[in-house]
């Protein structure tokens, strides 16, 4: 069965690489793609490197007929998604790669991201769209609500550790590496090539983050008790990835037991022997994330260490493995490319 699919916001980042990875899908078809700035043009002009494929120009979304569309790729900003969410038919599945719906408490949500959630009725029924813990919920959903790139890194350094009960809950420190790719594609000062170059700057420092709050969202509902962790974010001279390094307290053994058993049937997910690295560039270009375990030089301490790429597994190649569940397609078809390298 094909599935015609449409993607709102199409002209940024993670439109585009929704379009990329798509055009391997074996029995999913872009039918409609939307960029209100950008309507009217063809995706090649926007994204030279899509020039090969036959795709549909660009339109504004109230020109999309969403009578012929199965699945909907919401790639808008934070708060555009929800405003734009909720007008779409019941029928059509949706998942938003903005955070709008990745906070369940709408006082939450207005914490972090500072205005009042305006459909907060959708978000009571959105799936948190971690794949690898929520399949039941995401199988059955309408909307699945995608995680920040950021969160989603933490998350798979961490749930499976906090589940088996394993480390100190109070002593987990976060030290996050990000490239640009993660601030999006408008123009902003602080990404020119210029400014980038050569130079490393943490941004969002003393819990300020919005990413926290899916981490304490999380965290918290799986110890049955409040979890804050300590979580520093840099900025890095580079395109595409992320790389997690997690400083926590307890057994490495123990740790790398628990990490091999909560990921041995992830297709996904690779945890690396113990005592290895992972490098950001084995996973660039692909939905897989790598994770290492190193034991510390004090007793009882490990460096826990993972890597994805954040326009892949952290944000379109995560929201077409839950569009694939959604469907009942493979929860693998489309994304089994290998990493890009070197």
């Amino acid at each position: 069965m094909t599935h015609n699919i449409a993607i709102l916001g199409a002209s940024g980042y993670t439109g585009a690489e929704l379009v990329r990875l798509i055009a391997t899908h074996p029995s999913f078809r872009i039918a409609a793609l939307s960029a209100d700035r950008k309507a009217g043009m063809k995706m090649a002009e926007v994204y030279p490197h899509l020039r090969h494929l036959d795709l549909p120009d660009l339109v504004t979304i109230d020109q999309i007929d969403f009578s012929k569309i199965d699945l909907c790729f919401c790639a808008l900003p934070h708060a555009t998604s929800q405003a734009v969410i909720k007008d779409l038919p019941a029928d059509v599945k949706v998942v938003d790669l903005s955070a709008d719906f990745r906070l369940r408490d709408p006082d939450a949500y207005q914490k972090w991201y500072g205005q009042p959630h305006a459909a907060t009725e959708l978000q009571k029924q959105a799936v948190y769209g971690l794949t690898e813990f929520y399949r039941d919920g995401i199988r059955t959903a309408r909307l699945v609500a995608g995680t920040g790139c950021n969160a989603a890194t933490g998350q798979f350094a961490l749930r499976p550790l906090i589940s088996a009960g394993v480390i100190d809950l109070d002593e987990i420190i976060v030290d996050l590496k990000a490239a640009a790719s993660g601030a999006g594609r408008s123009l902003k000062e602080h990404l020119l090539a210029a400014e980038m170059d050569e130079n490393v700057l943490g941004y969002s420092l003393g819990g300020k983050h919005r990413h926290l709050g899916e981490f304490d969202q999380e965290f918290s509902k799986l110890a049955g008790r409040k979890v804050e962790i300590q979580f520093t974010p840099h900025l890095i001279p580079a395109t595409r990835g992320i790389l997690l390094t997690a400083y926590v307290k307890g057994d490495p053994q123990a740790i790398q037991d628990a990490m091999e058993s909560a990921y041995t049937n992830e297709p996904f997910i690779e945890v690396l022997p113990f005592g290895t690295a992972p490098a950001m560039k084995h996973v660039r270009g692909s939905n897989f994330c790598h994770i290492g375990v190193v034991a510390d030089r004090r007793d009882g301490r490990a460096i826990v260490i993972a890597t994805l790429d954040n326009l892949c597994k952290g944000s379109s190649g995560q929201a077409i493995q839950n569009a694939n569940l959604m469907l009942g397609e493979e929860e693998t078809a489309g994304l089994m490319l290998a990493p890009l390298y070197p």
